[in-house]
C-alpha cells in the first residue's frame, strides 16, 4: 500500500474511520524581490495520510518545525490547505459551503497549545466557555450560564471560576478552560495540538487524565499532537511519527515502541530519558542541520552519498550509531511490514 491510501487500523477495528485525511499537503509561497515573485514553497505538509476512528486516539510525533501542529490546522481549515481531501463522517471538509462548515465545526474542536494566548484576556471565563453556544444557538440564552458552571466543574473547576478572567488561574487551570470551550458544542472530534508542553510535569498528568475521563464519557476522538514520547506512549492508542511534512512511520503503541523501524522514529525513541540511570540502550544520533522545507521533495535532492557517517566517526563512541539528516531525505511511500504498520523504506531498507 501507498501513503496515499494507507491501512490505518487492524480489521478489528470500524472500517469506516470517523476522520479520513488523504493526501493532504499545505505549502506557504515564498515571494522574493521588488515585484514578489513566487520563487519556491515551504512544504509544511507534503502528502500526508491517516484515518482516525471512533473513540481513539491517534498521536502526531516528530521535532519542532515537521508540520505536526499545520495538520491539524489544516484538516479543520483554520489554514487554508494546498490539496487533499478530508473526510469526516463521509463529508468533504474541504468543499463544505460557508453555511456547512459552520455546522461541521459544532463536531469538529481544537485545543490550543498556549493556554495563556489562548483566550481572551478581556472576557470572563464564563463568557469565552459560553460564547461558541451563543453563536450556535444550541441552547436558550437563559440556559447559557448554567451549561457553562456545569462544563466547568467537569472539567476539575469550581462553579464560581465563571465569575474570573483567564489571568486569575494557573497554566492547568488555564488549559481546563479551553477544554471546557472545547466541549461546550458537544463534539466528536478534538485536534489537541500539544495541550501539556507548557504545563509542569505535575500538572501534565493531570490533564491527561481528565482527557483521558472526557473521552471514556464522551466517546470523542483526538488527534494528539505531540513531541513528548512519554506522553504519546501514555495517551494514545496508534502513533504517527513525521519528520519534514511527511509520515515516515504508522503503528499502534506497542508496535512502534517494541519495534521502531524507520531510522528517525529510533533516533527519538532513543533521545527520551529513561528514569533507571542503570539501564544500557543503543544510542541513535542525528547528523547534520535540519534541511529547508523549501523544495525539500524534489528529486534532484534525494540523497546519493552514505546512508551512515564513516565507520572511523561511529568508533568514537562505542554503541552510538549515527544517522545522516541526508538519509532521512529519502522517504518513498509507506508500506506495510506488518499488519497496522507501515513505514516509509529508508535507503538502507531498500
Amino acid at each position: 500500500m501507498t501513503a496515499s491510501d494507507p491501512i490505518a487500523a487492524s480489521g478489528s477495528r470500524p472500517p469506516q474511520p470517523l476522520l479520513q485525511v488523504r493526501n493532504l499537503k499545505t505549502y506557504f509561497p515564498v515571494n522574493r524581490g521588488l515585484l514578489k515573485r513566487h520563487v519556491g514553497d515551504v512544504r509544511a505538509v507534503d502528502d500526508v495520510s491517516f484515518d482516525v476512528f471512533e473513540g481513539e486516539s491517534l498521536g502526531l510525533v516528530g521535532e519542532s518545525g515537521c508540520g505536526k501542529s499545520t495538520v491539524g490546522r489544516s484538516l479543520l481549515r483554520l489554514i487554508p490547505a494546498t490539496s487533499g481531501r478530508v473526510h469526516f463522517n463521509g463529508e468533504d471538509v474541504f468543499t463544505a459551503s460557508r453555511q456547512r462548515m459552520r455546522t461541521l465545526r459544532r463536531e469538529m474542536q481544537i485545543i490550543f497549545q498556549d493556554p495563556v494566548g489562548s483566550l481572551n484576556p478581556r472576557m470572563t471565563v464564563g463568557r469565552i466557555v459560553g460564547e461558541p453556544m451563543g453563536v450556535h444557538r444550541l441552547h436558550p440564552r437563559s440556559e447559557i450560564p448554567d451549561r457553562v458552571r456545569e462544563l466547568l466543574v467537569k472539567v476539575g473547576l469550581q462553579r464560581d471560576h465563571a465569575d474570573r478572567y483567564p489571568h486569575e488561574f494557573s497554566g492547568g487551570q488555564r488549559q481546563r478552560i479551553g477544554i471546557a470551550r472545547a466541549l461546550s458544542l458537544g463534539p466528536a472530534f478534538i485536534v489537541c495540538d500539544e495541550p501539556v508542553s507548557a504545563l509542569d510535569v505535575s500538572v501534565q498528568s493531570q490533564v491527561l487524565n481528565l482527557l483521558n475521563d472526557l473521552q471514556d464519557e464522551f466517546n470523542l476522538s483526538y488527534l494528539f499532537i505531540a513531541h513528548n514520547l512519554a506522553v504519546v506512549e501514555h495517551f494514545c492508542d496508534r502513533i504517527a511519527v513525521m519528520y519534514l511534512g511527511r509520515i515516515v512511520e504508522l503503528a499502534d503503541r506497542d508496535t512502534l515502541y517494541r519495534n521502531p523501524q524507520h531510522p528517525y522514529t529510533r533516533a527519538l525513541l532513543s533521545a527520551a530519558p529513561m528514569p533507571d540511570p542503570d539501564a544500557q540502550r543503543r544510542r541513535i544520533v542525528l547528523q547534520g542541520d535540519v534541511p529547508s522545507p523549501i523544495h525539500l521533495f524534489k528529486d534532484s535532492l534525494a540523497p546519493t552519498g552514505p546512508a551512515t557517517l564513516p565507520a572511523d566517526t561511529t568508533a568514537q563512541e562505542p554503541g552510538v550509531e549515527y544517522v545522516t539528516r541526508q538519509r532521512l531525505l529519502h522517504r518513498p511511500d509507506l508500506v506495510e511490514v506488518s499488519p497496522g504498520h507501515f513505514v516509509s523504506p529508508s535507503p538502507a531498507d531498500s
